[in-house]
């Protein structure tokens, strides 16, 4: 929780890391500016994701792809200002981290330098160089397997992953290879609940759920969607707590018919100036009044 003075607690990437089989899941939340950053951690939440859901939630666009490092930096660095006591976690977004081991640290050291005390990557075995080279450089790494969106083309659309056995079992080798690696959680997309169980079961950190079931170690939902900000059908994982965008644009239409009727402002959300004052601008309006009937003579004439 934030008291008046700061944070009260400060919680840590080898902090979650000790979650691991404890009676108190880990609660994970997106956030991408700091009113929001605020709201989850009076909330209580354990972890801030800066996601590079931004691009569908935030920026309008129709996928993650097109999310830069400049973008979560300027997020990341949102999120920080909040100084909120849960751990921010930065997204290395698409591109950021397939390219040489120098650059992929770099990266990593924008979301740093921003204000994120770890980041999250996507993928298994084929990203383990980045992995251990991020954690080279001292910067925690939360791993990210099943659904991937920023593989969306590669894997034909946002699909669940892991129905059939083979894939059950590269999900599973690649969050093992994950952990052995150092990786300090594993978020679990759009599994089966049952595979999910046995990542959960077979790695030593922990398992971070959407959409994978209620055997995780933690669960995670993108925050305009525990909110309702959009009428559009959720998918199956998400639960609505709040129906915000509704209630928002109810307010706003209430905003505007109040304005146009001439009912906003009241005199009770107007500022008065002082009685002289007004004598002094009755007396002007007056002489302003006088002079612009002087002049419409005057050009009559």
């Amino acid at each position: 929780m934030v008291s008046a003075t700061g944070p009260t607690r400060r919680v840590t990437a080898p902090a979650i890391a000790a979650r691991k089989g404890s009676a108190e899941p880990v609660v994970m939340v997106t956030a991408y500016d700091a009113p929001t950053a605020r709201i989850l951690d009076e909330a209580g939440v354990d972890v801030i994701l800066v996601g590079d859901s931004v691009a569908n939630v935030v920026l309008g666009y129709a996928d993650t792809l097109q999310v830069t490092i400049d973008d979560m930096a300027h997020h990341v660095g949102a999120v920080a200002r909040a100084k909120p006591g849960a751990l921010v976690v930065g997204d290395l977004p698409w591109l950021s981290y397939h390219v040489s081991t120098s650059d992929t640290v770099r990266n990593a050291a924008r979301l740093v330098r921003a204000g994120a005390g770890a980041v999250k990557l996507e993928g298994g075995a084929k990203r383990l160089d980045a992995v251990r080279a991020i954690l080279d450089a001292e910067i925690p790494v939360m791993g990210h397997l099943g659904l991937t969106p920023q593989s969306v083309h590669a894997l034909g659309g946002f699909r669940v992953q892991g129905k059939e056995l083979d894939d059950a079992r590269r999900i599973v080798d690649d969050a093992a290879a994950l952990a052995e690696a150092g990786c300090f959680a594993i978020v679990l997309e759009c599994v089966p609940d049952a595979v999910a169980r046995l990542v959960t079961d077979t790695v030593d950190v922990p398992t971070i759920g959407i959409g994978a079931g209620r055997h995780c170690d933690g669960q995670v939902l993108v925050f305009h969607d525990l909110l309702g900000f959009d009428d559009a059908k959720a998918p199956k994982f998400v639960r609505r707590y709040a129906a915000i965008g509704r209630d928002a644009r109810d307010a706003v239409a209430r905003f505007a018919d109040d304005v146009r009727g001439g009912r906003f402002p009241s005199s009770e959300e107007t500022y008065h100036a002082a009685d002289g004052v007004s004598d002094m601008i009755g007396v002007y309006g007056r002489v302003a009044t006088d002079r612009s009937s002087e002049a419409e003579a005057g050009r009559q004439a």
